[in-house]
């Protein structure tokens, strides 16, 4: 039961170059950025990813991305990301852009045994018709696209078809976890976290603060472990070592 591993390095040991991976995070909150090092610094490639995005400010997965170690992604927001961007318009890498919520769904309905569910999002756009392009040719044309999906419908009103996701690996970050794996998240950082965690078939957690088993009330716990196989417990430093996407401030009165 005691899941806790020595070091990212070793939790990643076993991440072969092409696997697919749902990873947490939104922007920059509950990144799992240790995990990402280690998985740059091992030197894997050939990534296929799963996230909201694709890091910002050379942090997060844009360190895989700028290494040229990703070569597909499955996400919702393009977002600032310039070389993300370059890339994709370059045709470097593929790119299924989804609604936010359908790619929420699609994890957690993986992570559940539910290969496909109805939605209306995206009924009437290319999402369902097909035709959005998934990798360009690098000189200005389409490669490939989306194909069209099912549609059918319900009580007068058209829904389209999505399919599960699931994954060969899962990487998230959590404020606190114990030794069983159970998480707790702090805040904005729960986003995408435990629906990559449900999606992943070997689920790896990076927490900011490790505790013994029993310690967490069990009415706390936002991710329970049975999703979690491995623990790595995050250093003083690891775990304060937070980024700002986008500083804002009032301007503060001036006074005679």
């Amino acid at each position: 039961m005691d899941k806790v591993v020595a070091s990212a390095a070793e939790a990643v040991a076993d991440v072969p170059d092409g696997a697919s991976l749902a990873v947490g995070g939104f922007g920059l909150s509950g990144v799992p950025a240790v995990l990402i090092k280690a998985l740059y610094d091992k030197g894997v490639t050939g990534l296929d990813v799963v996230s909201n995005n694709c890091g910002a400010m050379e942090s997060g997965l844009a360190v895989l991305l700028a290494a040229g170690r990703i070569v597909r992604v499955t996400g919702s927001y393009i977002g600032g990301n310039k070389e993300f961007a370059r890339q994709y318009l370059g045709g470097e890498i593929e790119l299924e852009l989804i609604p936010q919520g359908t790619l929420a769904e699609r994890l957690r309905a993986g992570g559940c045994g539910i290969p496909a569910f109805y939605t209306p999002a995206g009924v009437g756009t290319q999402v369902a018709d097909g035709g959005l392009p998934w990798r360009y040719d690098g000189a200005g044309g389409v490669a490939v696209v989306s194909p069209a999906k099912e549609i059918r419908e319900f009580g007068g009103m058209e829904y389209v078809l999505e399919r599960g996701i699931t994954t060969d690996f899962a990487l998230l970050r959590a404020a606190k976890g114990d030794r069983h794996g159970n998480l707790v998240f702090n805040k904005s950082s729960r986003n995408f976290n435990p629906l990559a965690a449900m999606a992943g078939r070997i689920t790896i957690a990076e927490v900011e603060e490790l505790v013994e088993p029993g310690e967490i009330d069990p009415d706390q716990v936002h991710l329970p472990g049975i999703f979690v196989q491995r623990v790595v417990a995050l250093t003083p430093e690891q775990a304060t070592d937070k980024k700002i996407e986008k500083v804002t401030a009032t301007p503060r009165e001036v006074r005679a």
